[in-house]
């Protein structure tokens, strides 16, 4: 399969989770908001990534493969690639207490995020899509 091909299926399948995360905003669902938006996130950078063939391990947070390849980008992409890796980071961190709360403490993932926590999230993620997306789109190849 082609590598744009693949990079514009992560991109695709990065927007769905962006419309579930704001799903689970207007429901109340927290902790779901940080998930989806956090898969959203890895998919958006696995898609910059897989657009120009780089592979990379299949690990949630790949900003470190990221900022590795950063000379391969674009000026304007570099320069946005220290906060993509910070969001991602972030994202990533909180996948596991948004999925399965904080066993040792007896926390449930609803006690661990509120409103602001998942407005948060999600603008991140957007951010992190709406940079993935002008990216593919330069490097788009016709099928």
């Amino acid at each position: 399969m082609k590598t744009d091909t693949m990079a514009r299926d992560y991109l695709r399948r990065a927007k769905s989770r962006l419309i579930d995360s704001k799903s689970a905003l207007k429901r109340g669902d927290y902790p779901e908001v940080i998930r989806y938006s956090q898969e959203a996130t890895e998919l958006s950078l696995k898609a910059v990534l897989r657009i120009l063939g780089i592979e990379y391990p299949k690990v949630h947070d790949v900003s470190d493969i990221l900022m590795l390849h950063k000379e391969k980008y674009p000026q304007w992409f570099q320069e946005e690639m220290a906060k993509l890796a910070e969001i991602s980071m972030e994202l990533t961190l909180k996948r596991a207490p948004a999925m399965y709360g904080l066993e040792l403490s007896g926390k449930p993932a609803s006690q661990l995020f509120d409103r602001s926590d998942s407005e948060e999230a999600l603008k991140s993620a957007l951010y992190v899509y709406e940079k993935a997306e002008k990216l593919i789109s330069e490097f788009q190849k016709p099928d």
